[in-house]
């Protein structure tokens, strides 16, 4: 190609053509032509290139390599002028430029060239012009991400939170669809309840896709303005779509989209082309505007051309939108099931939330109890995650960096109207200040209980040893029992917080502290739950067997080796393990108490509400200082959130928790009487073995008369013959509940017939009754004679003091009325707990008036 050729073609094809026709000349006469092969690398990139180059012939590529993120390709055109900045500035070469195909570059070596700058300084200026004109274009495009980043940060979602946890079969069908979904640009519906995740499955499918470094944006559809203007922009002003470019919009809670606004979403999801909201000036304009047919304007009409927008479309909703649904445009449905189907992820949900929560407070993970893992597998939150979450970040709280997390920290929202109730202290203000006062328990405590029951041990030791002469036998045997049975239904637990065995277990353990410093143990629930109702319910058996073999009840130095071996379990189990473990896991007195104060028509519950959206420090639990008009103490001694309270068994009144709680969240609570047992009731084979075995102490206590009902000699002047009358005695009342629960099961009167671990505590108000009425004849006869008992026991019988005794008659009558409704309430409270008609339940209800009627023959006699 001859010279004029050359510069004909610098002029026509490249950026050199506005330099003069003699730089022109100058630059043709300086070219050399150098073929190229396919795949060779002219300039490698900061290198200093040897000269410029101009692509005569073929493709060449360009790009710079990047340790982060895939090289950004540029292809090269014939006409293309290369490093002519870099060699002007003597700066390496920015870029790698390698050869496609075969072809032919023209190059003009870089010292012929610095000679034609200085002989035409044009070429400098055209450098120039060409590093202004990107300037204005960078400054351009930086203006346009400025502007964009101002106007989309509000929305911006920065990236994902979390992935799908579990491995059951419904969160594997969730990654293969948000896998599937990634793999295209198409609009996505993702549906399900509240609670779920559902704009961060959204976030999900936008970081997995090939448009993850463009912005993921989030609107709520609930605070989009009812016009739009702020979605598709509204005359000069832009709208979020106007900001997008390839980026995703998340349209958040679908259903809450203004119903006018549904026409215009299904034709960007249809077209992908939007049109500004008209400004008022337009709509005036097109008002003015007589119509293409010579019509008069209907005003209406849009004014602004359509916009297209190249975003992409995911939807969240919490129910399907039936416009959406039928256009058909959202070619991915993705519904995200609800925990209640994927139980066997909660586990693993559990992990990961406690992992991330562990890790960002900066503690050791507890391990979480299998009885906590099947308490959250039995419940089925309407929450959902959110909830999940929520509870376990409460729970770590709570626990307050436990080893462990037991299912007294895991409480989830009771699904159960609080109904019936009536707040006590909101009623009787005076009964608040009351119970947070000094005085209730600990001044009673250890001002009066503690020196009245060494008093009663040593007068029990040291005095005469019947009955009839011991005011201590008598406070124990005529006082002490009747009046636990008496209070049962109205105070549920509460002789617990005056118990003595305590109260001397609580002391030992902190003199012990003081004197010999250490951390106590902590509970080994697990253990505990599985075998210490087997363990109360075996030591009350042997003391039952005691009482009746040895004459407990007249022989007074025995009742005191009775008291002081509970004592001696409650101190020895005090100094092993922190707080009451004895009173809520192995003490015979306390399983009894529990078990009969689920009768009890006063409970004391805190509001879920306060406690899990207010409390932070759970000082009730775990106990703290004063904080607001919470006080200082140790905490629950038993390990119990009022807030978590399904059943009073765990509650002692001790009212630790009303006097720790800052948010006036605790209740005390007037309740229909045993609600609990048909509504969050969990029953157990230890507890049901239990109230069967009270049932059969209150025959043992009658051995005597029922050998006369039965006219049967039981020989019980003999230990091994009476030994074995009174284990029969004992299993009496569960031979028959058991027996007529297999007839009906036999008759199958009741289809699918509940369990008698269910339906046996039924009988509980009769095992109260029968309690009661057995005692009633101690309390009445000889409850008042101690005045006269205890003047006897000081030897002064003979000074006249008087004593008050019940009539047998009114005695009679009170034990057969006791009866009557014992068997009446447990009668209302089997129909309660099976929930089936009557007259389907006939055997259990004649097994109860068959038990009834045995009672009535040897408490009442007639």
């Amino acid at each position: 190609m001859d010279l004029t050729a050359r510069i004909d073609w610098l002029r026509q094809f490249t950026v050199l053509g506005s330099l003069s026709d003699a730089a022109l000349a100058a630059m043709g006469a300086a070219i050399a032509e150098l073929p190229f092969q396919a795949n060779r690398r002219l300039v490698l990139e900061d290198t200093a290139p040897a000269a410029l180059y101009i692509l005569y012939q073929g493709h060449l590529e360009s790009y710079r390599t990047s340790p982060n993120t895939i090289a950004k390709v540029v292809g090269i055109l014939p006409g293309a002028v290369l490093y002519l900045k870099e060699l002007l500035l003597d700066q390496p070469a920015e870029q790698t430029t390698i050869t496609l195909d075969a072809g032919v570059v023209w190059q003009v070596p870089r010292d012929r060239l610095r000679s034609i700058v200085q002989q035409y300084p044009e070429v400098g200026q055209l450098v120039s012009q060409q590093l202004a004109e990107a300037l204005q274009e960078v400054e351009a495009t930086l203006n346009f991400e400025r502007e964009r980043e101002r106007a989309l940060r509000p929305y911006l979602v920065p990236k994902v939170r979390r992935g799908i946890v579990g491995a059951s079969r419904y969160a594997v069908r969730l990654r293969q669809d948000i896998r599937k979904a990634t793999g295209d640009r198409q609009p996505v519906l993702i549906f399900g309840e509240p609670g779920l995740n559902k704009d961060n499955i959204a976030a999900l499918i936008h970081f997995g896709s090939a448009d993850r470094h463009e912005p993921l944006v989030k609107l709520n559809c609930n605070t989009l303005q009812a016009n739009g203007a702020d979605l598709f922009g509204r005359g000069n002003r832009s709208g979020i779509l106007d900001w997008m470019g390839r980026g995703t919009l998340m349209l958040n809670n679908l259903e809450d989209l203004p119903p006018h606004l549904e026409d215009s979403l299904i034709q960007l999801l249809e077209t992908g082309q939007y049109a500004p909201v008209p400004s008022n000036s337009d709509s005036r304009q097109n008002a003015a505007l007589p119509s293409s047919d010579g019509d008069e304007p209907t005003g209406d009409e849009p004014t602004t051309n359509l916009k297209v927008s190249e975003a992409r479309i995911i939807m969240t909703s919490e129910k399907i939108v039936p416009q959406v649904e039928k256009c058909q445009q959202a070619r991915h449905s993705i519904k995200v099931p609800p925990l209640r189907v994927r139980k066997s992820d909660i586990a693993a949900q559990v992990e990961y939330y406690l992992s991330l929560t562990c890790r960002s407070r900066g503690i050791a993970k507890p391990k979480v109890t299998p009885e906590a893992l099947r308490r959250l597998q039995s419940y089925d939150f309407p929450g959902n995650l959110t909830e999940l979450e929520n509870l376990v970040n409460r729970a770590l709280l709570q626990a307050d960096r436990a080893v462990e997390l037991t299912e007294e920290v895991f409480w989830p929202a009771s699904i159960k109207a609080n109904r019936f109730r009536v707040n006590l202290l909101n009623t009787y203000p005076q009964l608040r200040q009351f119970l947070r006062s000094d005085w209730y328990p600990d001044r009673i405590n250890y001002g009066l209980t503690l020196t009245a029951f060494a008093l009663i041990l040593g007068v029990l030791f040291l005095g005469p040893q019947s009955r009839d002469r011991n005011f201590a036998l008598n406070i124990f045997w005529d006082w002490w029992w009747l009046g636990s049975c008496l209070i049962f239904p109205f105070l549920g637990r509460i002789w617990c917080s005056f118990c003595p065995f305590m109260i001397y277990g609580e002391l030992v353990q902190k003199l012990s502290l003081q004197w010999w410093p250490r951390s106590l143990k902590p509970w080994p629930r697990q253990e505990a739950e599985t075998v210490g109702g087997w363990f109360l319910f075996g030591l009350f058996t042997l003391i039952l067997l005691w009482e009746e073999l040895w004459n407990l009840e007249n022989t007074a130095y025995l009742s005191a080796c009775l008291l002081l071996l509970i004592t001696a379990g409650a101190v020895i189990f005090s100094l092993l393990f922190e707080r009451r473990f004895w009173c809520r896991y192995l003490c015979p007195i306390g399983g009894m108490n529990g078990l009969f104060a689920k009768l009890s028509m006063v409970e004391l519950r805190a509001k879920q509400g306060i406690c899990s959206a207010a409390c932070t420090t759970y000082q009730c639990y775990k106990g703290g200082p004063q904080k607001g008009e919470g006080q200082e103490t140790g905490g629950c001694p038993i390990y119990s959130h009022p807030a978590q309270l399904q059943d009073n068994k765990d509650c002692v009144l001790c009212m630790t928790c009303l006097k720790a709680c800052p948010h006036r969240s605790v209740e005390l609570n007037l309740r229909p009487p045993g609600i609990e047992l048909w509504t969050t009731h969990q029953p157990s084979y230890a507890e049901v073995s239990l109230l069967f075995l009270l049932f059969g102490a209150v025959f043992l206590h009658r051995l005597p008369e029922l050998q006369q009902r039965l006219q049967l000699d039981f020989h019980l002047d003999q230990f091994g013959f009476h030994l074995w009358a009174s284990v029969l005695a004992l299993s009496l009342p569960i031979a028959i509940a058991f027996t007529f629960h297999t007839l009906q099961k036999w008759l199958n009167l009741v289809g699918k017939t509940r369990r008698f671990l269910y339906v046996a505590y039924g009988y509980l108000p009769l095992v109260l009754g029968g309690t009661t009425a057995h005692y009633l004849k101690l309390g009445l006869a000889e409850a008042g004679q101690i005045l006269p008992v205890a003047f006897s026991t000081f030897g002064l019988a003979t000074v006249g003091v008087p004593g008050f005794s019940a009539d047998p008659a009114v005695i009679e009558f009170l034990q057969g009325s006791v009866l009557v409704v014992g068997w009446l309430c447990s009668v209302i409270l089997t129909q309660k707990i099976a929930k089936q008609p009557i007259l389907k339940l006939w055997p259990q209800h004649a097994a109860t008036i068959g038990l009834m009627a045995l009672l009535w023959s040897v408490i009442v006699g007639w």
